[in-house]
């Protein structure tokens, strides 16, 4: 691959190198709705959307905007109840990641009045909010000196610094932080963290970058890009199936199971079962899904023949068939019951 030579080091001409790289930002950056917003709540908000959702998804699908116009404020968050608090988060996932959001609204007004704190080591103690989450509200809404290492960040520094050890180790970890600080630009902190991330987006993206586009080429020390950055060994992803119930009762109201458990809590989906209990079952609809470690396969059975001797379980209920959307459920659910009942 063709790859523009090595001019300076980044580290002793950072003064260039963030020049270069804000210079670029400025007239290619995209403009996205938390870029429009210094509000340390919205700020919030988007990155913690982001942190296991692709841009292309918290965009397209509206989640960010509807996500503030029903919750517009750390007071509102604050005092939602669970129902409506998943419904708003729904097909992001990851539920407790909302849950911990109302945790640190509920701190903020406990403990600073309403007012997200400035400091680091202050907003690092608020519930949820780690290191970069913490960097991310000090540069996004106030333009404050901080370092922000999320995976696009990493990589570009990886490459740029020809870092040749795991980055997703402490070590590693350790040493990337420890460039991101000494790179940090003290006065445009908004600017320069948006472009580094933005970099790492468009230009020095996973796999092959594009080199040739990239404004900070002569800086980027690696020769072969392509090979970094190194990660321990991958996970190994497991093929899983699982097999749920169709079943209807005789007032066409539809059986559903509702979660349990802290991290599922107010959850709905269709009612599941040992393979060996209801694989002989014929099957109405089968999709894929990917979670963690796992690809799963849902095959969703017809219970109509087995409903004439079927016993619920305790924590599975009749519901009506205009009450079934309202609810809260997994993605993958939510999508089979769509197809099922002709509303997707």
């Amino acid at each position: 691959m063709l790859k523009p030579r090595l001019k300076s080091d980044a580290l002793k001409g950072r003064k260039a190198f963030r020049e270069a790289l804000a210079g670029w930002f400025l007239e290619n950056g995209r403009d996205y709705p938390w870029r429009r917003t210094r509000e340390p709540y919205a700020v919030l908000i988007s990155e913690v959307m982001l942190q296991q959702t692709q841009i292309a998804t918290v965009l397209g699908r509206g989640f960010y905007t509807r996500f503030l116009e029903t919750f517009p404020d750390v007071e509102s968050l604050a005092a939602a109840e669970d129902e409506r608090l998943l419904k708003a988060w729904e097909g992001l996932g990851y539920y407790r990641r909302v849950r911990m959001l109302r945790e640190t609204a509920r701190t903020v007004i406990a403990e600073h009045g309403g007012e997200f704190p400035v400091e680091l080591e202050a907003l690092m103690k608020l519930p949820g909010v780690g290191r970069y989450t913490a960097g991310a509200l000090r540069a996004f809404a106030h333009d404050l000196p901080a370092a922000v290492v999320d995976g696009n960040v990493a990589r570009v520094l990886a490459r740029l610094l020809d870092f040749s050890a795991p980055v997703d180790d402490t070590a590693g970890q350790k040493q990337l932080w420890e460039w991101a600080e000494a790179l940090a630009d003290p006065r445009r902190s908004r600017i320069y963290n948006s472009a580094l991330m933005e970099l790492g987006q468009k230009i020095c993206r996973p796999g092959v970058p594009d080199c040739l586009s990239c404004p900070v080429a002569g800086f980027c020390k690696t020769c072969e890009p392509e090979s970094l950055p190194v990660k321990r060994q991958k996970t190994v992803i497991t093929a899983v199936d699982e097999h749920a119930l169709w079943l209807r009762d005789g007032k066409g109201r539809l059986l559903l199971h509702r979660e349990a458990g802290k991290r599922r809590e107010g959850l709905w989906k269709l009612p599941t079962r040992e393979a060996a209990e209801i694989s002989k079952l014929p099957v109405l609809d089968e999709h894929r899904y990917t979670i963690t470690r796992y690809r799963v396969t849902l095959r969703v059975h017809d219970g109509a023949g087995v409903r004439k001797n079927f016993k619920p379980a305790a924590d599975e209920v009749w519901q009506e068939e205009e009450a079934v959307l309202a609810l809260v459920m997994p993605s993958p659910f939510r999508r089979a019951i769509g197809r099922l009942l002709g509303e997707i």
